[in-house]
């Protein structure tokens, strides 16, 4: 027997009822985050991983945390290289405007979230990646799907460039990010923060963008260094370098690494911490007592 034809769950007035009651209770109950498309730079086709990822765009959006009672997953865990934070959360998001705020201004055609991308959460002021995306959740209520549920994991940056122009956005960078010191000659002009600089030699080209410039124009902060040949090569003080956009010239007299992470290990804790526990006089301290 067919579905009687006296009842429907297809009228498109009350679909859009629907959906519009969902996205006032999102504007109501959510928290403002930026979408952040993963951008392909160099994608390795053997193993088909992106080594050398960019954010360039942010998009503002209302979404909705689904964890009421704080971030889920296994938490803060103490390991043998130091404090893992694996937080966890689920992002609800309107179809209708995620297609208004961000699909429509991306080339990419039938654009969903992805799988990679981030969103930054403004209320905690931490970026969250996205592991899966659920397209059918709720399950067809009024027989359509108007939100999108996302499943994401706390982002652990690995080098990953970013130029969002969102300033809490590009800290994560800023923290994260290994960088070289530079203390150079002249104090005349200055370098533009986000630029990219150059030093130039007989085969290759060393290129670094500009975490930091002082208002003296003595001092300089590189990040995402390298060199152009792919090998690996340092800054010299024996040659000048020159601003992309600012075409500031200046010769480092001194160049140092900076490792912000360094600050922070945990070495001297975990020796103090074993040493309540384990006795390495035995010759398998991490075996039975013989």
């Amino acid at each position: 027997m067919a579905t009687n034809q006296y009842f429907k769950n297809k009228v498109v007035s009350e679909q859009q009822l629907y959906e519009d009651i969902i996205i006032e209770a999102l504007q109501m109950y959510g928290q403002d985050v930026y979408y952040l498309p993963r951008e392909i730079i160099n994608k390795d086709q053997l193993f088909l991983d992106d080594v050398p990822s960019r954010f360039s765009d942010a998009y503002k959006i209302e979404m909705y945390i689904e964890n009421t009672e704080g971030f889920e997953g296994e938490g803060d865990l103490f390991t043998k290289f130091g404090i893992e934070l694996r937080d966890q959360a689920n992002f609800i998001v309107s179809r209708k405007r995620w297609t208004q705020l961000i699909g429509r201004r991306l080339t990419e055609k039938n654009f969903r979230p992805r799988e990679g991308d981030l969103i930054y959460l403004t209320l905690s002021q931490s970026a969250f990646e996205i592991r899966k995306v659920e397209t059918e959740t709720p399950f067809y209520q009024l027989s359509q799907l108007p939100t999108f549920r996302m499943q994401c994991e706390l982002f652990e940056y690995s080098g990953e460039d970013f130029d969002t122009g969102v300033e809490s956005i590009q800290d994560i960078e800023q923290e994260g990010s290994f960088k070289y010191h530079l203390s150079l000659d002249s104090g005349g002009g200055r370098f533009i923060v986000g630029e990219t600089v150059t030093q130039v030699f007989d085969t290759y080209q060393m290129k670094g963008e500009v975490a930091f410039a002082s208002d003296s124009g003595n001092t300089l902060h590189l990040i995402h260094s390298g060199a152009t040949d792919g090998l690996f090569h340092e800054w010299t003080t024996t040659k000048s370098i020159i601003g992309n956009n600012s075409q500031h010239v200046a010769t480092p007299t001194s160049i140092n690494q900076i490792n912000d992470i360094l600050n922070d290990n945990q070495n001297k804790t975990f020796d103090d911490f074993e040493s309540d526990f384990l006795d390495f006089s035995e010759s398998n301290p991490f075996g039975d007592v013989s």
